[in-house]
């Protein structure tokens, strides 16, 4: 006899009606983290919210962490939709340094007039569950696209891995600030830094750390083993 396959719809797979459905589920889990923070929240309550049965509910979803992390996504991908839009409608032109500066710096204060939801985007970065990190590798994908599409100078060479760079040190910081290691001064202070190393190179007419190598640059500035890896990899501005 063969096994019944329990896995959740792929998102690819379903129709319009059970997007909006999933749509229903994602709202519910937003607003239920927002007024009662991650760990209060049941996939039983999010069923009642959502007005989707319990049992329906885990054909989209697997566990409480798939559901929390696909909505954690969702947020931050229209987060950095937003954020996108907003620079572009500006209007007082801004160099790259400086619009990928206040890019992560808007982002960064959404996650504080959301700090429930800050707590999430953490959470869910360490969970097991596999579709949980699916969508986890879905959002850090989506994510270093927002960023290179603020930063059209970065030669091609160099796009696969300045993004990345940036990435990790803002959920470095966004880590730092939630578990209480560091204020959300100090992590504006250090992604600025750290924004400005690694983009200096490459920015018109040079700029803070124009004339360091790249690579030494994003060491001095975040110090981990893994952005030095990533950073070694940085071709010299050409």
């Amino acid at each position: 006899m063969s096994k019944v396959d329990l896995s959740p719809r792929p998102v690819e797979a379903m129709s319009p009606r059970q997007l909006e459905r999933r749509k229903h589920l994602i709202t519910a889990a937003i607003d239920l983290v927002a007024e009662i923070g991650v760990e209060r929240v049941q996939m039983k309550q999010v069923s009642e919210r959502s007005g989707v049965a319990l049992g329906t509910t885990y054909r989209y979803f697997s566990s409480k962490d798939h559901l929390l992390a696909a909505a954690v996504s969702d947020w931050r991908g229209m987060l950095m939709s937003d954020l996108a839009a907003e620079l572009r409608g500006s209007n007082a032109p801004l160099g790259g340094t400086e619009r990928v500066v206040r890019f992560v710096h808007r982002g960064m204060r959404a996650f504080q007039r959301q700090p429930h939801l800050a707590h999430l985007l953490v959470a869910v970065t360490v969970s097991t569950d596999p579709f949980a990190s699916e969508a986890v590798d879905a959002m850090a994908n989506a994510g270093r696209a927002s960023l290179l599409a603020v930063m059209p100078e970065v030669p091609a060479a160099a796009r696969g891995v300045v993004p990345h760079i940036i990435d990790a040190a803002w959920q470095s910081e966004l880590v730092a600030w939630v578990t209480g290691r560091s204020t959300l001064g100090d992590a504006y202070l250090r992604l600025e830094e750290v924004i400005r190393l690694v983009l200096g190179p490459y920015s018109t007419g040079g700029g803070a750390g124009a004339g360091a190598p790249a690579g030494a640059a994003v060491g001095a500035a975040v110090g981990a083993g893994a952005a030095v890896g990533l950073a070694a990899k940085l071709p010299a501005p050409g």
